[in-house]
């Protein structure tokens, strides 16, 4: 799994979670409890986690949906 999108923003966060679904990409979202627990303090931001081999599907979707400035890193090494 790789990093495709940190934030503290549930709104952003499920939508590019269904984004990717619609799309057959399935993520993972990590750190949403304790981002919650903590009222989406900057120290805890959630992690949308997507495979390794579609990151850049999954990059390049967030691009088309003008989300690209969210994108998180190139991708995979």
């Amino acid at each position: 799994m790789h990093e495709l999108l940190i934030t503290n923003d549930p709104v952003l966060l499920n939508f590019v979670e269904v984004l990717l679904a619609d799309q057959g990409i399935a993520s993972v979202i990590l750190d949403r409890h304790i981002s919650i627990m903590e009222g989406g303090m900057a120290p805890f931001p959630c992690r949308l986690m997507v495979d390794e081999k579609n990151w850049q599907q999954a990059a390049r979707i967030m691009n088309d949906a003008e989300l690209g400035a969210w994108v998180n890193g190139d991708g995979p090494a």
